[in-house]
């Protein structure tokens, strides 16, 4: 349980679209419903004096901890992965990841809880961070569904999405205009939920996420407090 939210508190996605990236910091409280437990969770997005981005992201949870670190490069509409670094510590399964991303020799390589990876690096391939950027990027676009190439583990994965439509959402900062994606996937196989709340008015920043696990335990994550460009988010 505790695994599970501070995995869906790493999938905190970022605020605008991959044309236009600025630096932001936002700060999110995530609560279980039918328990007593809560969290919080720190993402921030910077530029690097060499034209690179680092996206750094801390959740903690009563003793348990999480930090995810990635640097991306961007060519036009393209988000190209450099390196990512996940850290996962306190009671239950630690785990650690690093990975690099070779566009040159168009190869993967690093390691997963100490297991070697090595991958090839196709066109479109993204990590854990990066995906969100792309997540961003086709909502703002007013696409309905998006697919996506991930780096999980040793393998490939793929990620889809779909949008559900328009919603206002009341978060710590007031009432936001955002709009609803959902994690498709197959009922058959995994019957968790996934849905997500981006902001209209805020570069598409995630506002909230509410997950329930295949067990029925439900948690929702919501926006504290945070900043585009500079700029504080404020709700109507």
């Amino acid at each position: 349980m505790r695994r599970a939210l501070l995995f869906a508190l790493a999938v905190i996605a970022l605020p605008l679209q991959a044309a236009d990236l600025k630096p932001f910091s936002a700060s999110y409280t995530a609560d279980w419903k039918q328990l007593p437990m809560s969290g919080t969770a720190e993402r921030s997005l910077a530029k690097n004096a060499n034209g690179t981005w680092s996206l750094n992201f801390k959740a903690s949870m009563m003793i348990a901890s999480l930090t995810e670190q990635s640097t991306l490069r961007q060519e036009k509409d393209t988000l190209l992965p450099q390196t990512y670094h996940f850290e996962r510590g306190g009671l239950g399964k630690a785990k650690k990841v690093d990975l690099d991303f070779d566009w040159s020799s168009k190869k993967i390589t690093g390691t997963d809880r100490g297991d070697p990876v090595n991958l090839p690096l196709n066109a479109g391939v993204l990590d854990k961070s990066s995906y969100q950027l792309a997540l961003q990027h086709d909502v703002a676009a007013g696409k309905k569904s998006m697919t996506y190439q991930v780096v999980d583990g040793d393998e490939i994965d793929t990620y889809d999405f779909r949008v559900l439509g328009s919603e206002k959402v009341t978060t710590k900062t007031g009432a936001v205009n955002a709009i609803k994606v959902e994690r498709v996937r197959d009922p058959s196989q995994n019957k968790r939920i996934t849905e997500l709340w981006f902001a209209k008015d805020w570069d598409y920043l995630l506002v909230q996420l509410r997950q329930v696990e295949t067990d029925g335990k439900e948690y929702v994550i919501v926006l504290q407090d945070g900043t585009v460009d500079g700029k504080s988010v404020k709700g109507n």
